[in-house]
């Protein structure tokens, strides 16, 4: 059984025990949390949702937040002596799919 999730503006297909990093979400670790499904199947039946799937149920434990890595961004204009330098880290969150129910 796998489900099309939604989180943080993106789309992942999962399955039962995966593990995945997400755009930052709201908890503690070892809270679990409710994810929006698009699509669920079971190998025999596929449901769509418009746009999601109310019968379906996706359950996640946070296992970790963080931060990726640094990058740098450098603007400047050419000749006139500007240049802006700054770094930034993108926070996320570890989840494991603890259970799909349809």
């Amino acid at each position: 059984m796998f489900a099309v999730i939604q989180t943080g503006g993106k789309q992942y297909n999962v399955t039962e025990n995966d593990t995945l990093k997400v755009e930052k979400l709201n908890g503690e670790v070892g809270d679990k949390i409710k994810l929006d499904v698009l699509l669920i199947s079971d190998g025999d039946k596929t449901v769509a949702g418009t746009p999601t799937v109310e019968a379906a149920e996706v359950v996640a434990e946070i296992l970790a937040h963080g931060k990726g890595d640094k990058i740098v961004v450098y603007k400047y204009k050419p000749k006139k002596n500007e240049r802006k330098k700054q770094g930034h880290r993108q926070p996320w969150t570890e989840l494991k799919i603890v259970s799909i129910k349809m």
